[in-house]
């Protein structure tokens, strides 16, 4: 909003509590098409994903005021981490991790614990967790790194990165990060996931500025659906399902790949020189691709 408060707190925070949507899932994937900021890195080295428990932390709401003559003098926020948060959602990225394809750089199934526990008890509890069950997937590599350095190594190295770990408030800056490295917040989707429910979204907020311009890109809200339909059909054990899915983020690479129906904020590196599409172009290009897929059904 403009007075900087968060639009909607009450409706996506009380989601993920009432929800107990405890894992923010998101993909950091480099699509052949789209420029990333990091020099000489190509799609072959940008596919990781990045785990963020969503309950707890710095954004469970346990804060107040301390408010004298009209001023506010004091604000407390209080970081919350249980063992119970931080087991069911480092466990919740060794799954993930044991279900992919590796790391770019070697292939190793690895998940990467990305904390602040050389200072802060709450990380400390996280680490150990994460330590415990990580004693239950010992083909997955056990990684690392402290939260600013790592902010650095996956701009040197992203080729190194499965899957990624971190505690509420950490993981909320470094997925901001990894939009940056595969294109934008525009390309950027994310899911909320529980044990029993789902909440799917872009990355990106509402973008007032835009309103009613046609320019906003569609793609990260396209990719949440196929985010969506995928869990949907493992879930349920629904092929058409995932089939689904699989059509939305394939016809999605394809017009990217393709270069030159895209919004403006990815006409950048060697796409600069192509004119901007509006919203409803790139969506019509993205159905129309979904549309000419043989899923062989």
């Amino acid at each position: 909003l403009p007075d900087g408060n968060l639009a909607g707190y009450s409706i996506v925070i009380g989601l993920r509590m009432g929800l107990d949507l405890y894992a923010n899932v998101r993909p950091v994937t480099l699509l052949e098409g789209v420029w990333t900021p990091i020099k000489d890195k190509t799609p072959d080295d940008i596919n990781m994903t990045i785990i963020r428990e969503n309950t707890e932390g710095l954004y469970a709401p346990v804060r107040g005021k301390l408010t004298r003559a009209g001023i506010s003098e004091v604000a407390v926020d209080a970081r919350i981490i249980t063992r119970k948060g931080s087991e069911r959602v480092t466990r919740f990225a060794y799954e993930l991790a044991n279900r992919s394809s590796g790391a770019p750089s070697d292939g190793k199934k690895r998940v990467t614990c990305v904390d602040k526990s050389n200072l802060l008890a709450g990380c400390q509890l996280f680490r150990d967790s994460y330590n415990q069950v990580g004693a239950d997937y010992p083909d997955i590599e056990k990684d690392y790194a402290y939260v600013d350095a790592w902010t650095q190594w996956v701009i040197r190295k992203p080729e190194h990165y499965n899957l990624v770990v971190a505690p509420n408030a950490f993981g909320d800056i470094i997925t901001d990060l990894g939009a940056a490295i595969q294109g934008g917040l525009g390309v950027a989707p994310a899911g909320n996931i529980g044990d029993k429910h789902g909440v799917f979204e872009p990355v990106h907020g509402s973008a007032p500025k835009y309103y009613g311009q046609n320019v906003a890109n569609p793609i990260a809200a396209i990719l949440a659906m196929g985010m969506m339909l995928d869990w949907l059909g493992s879930s349920d054990g629904n092929k058409n399902i995932k089939i689904a899915a699989d059509k939305v983020s394939e016809s999605v690479a394809l017009v990217l790949k393709d270069g030159k129906i895209r919004t403006r904020d990815l006409c950048v590196g060697e796409w600069s020189q192509i004119k901007p599409s509006s919203t409803q172009d790139v969506t019509t290009a993205i159905i129309e691709k979904m549309n000419s897929i043989d899923t062989g059904g």
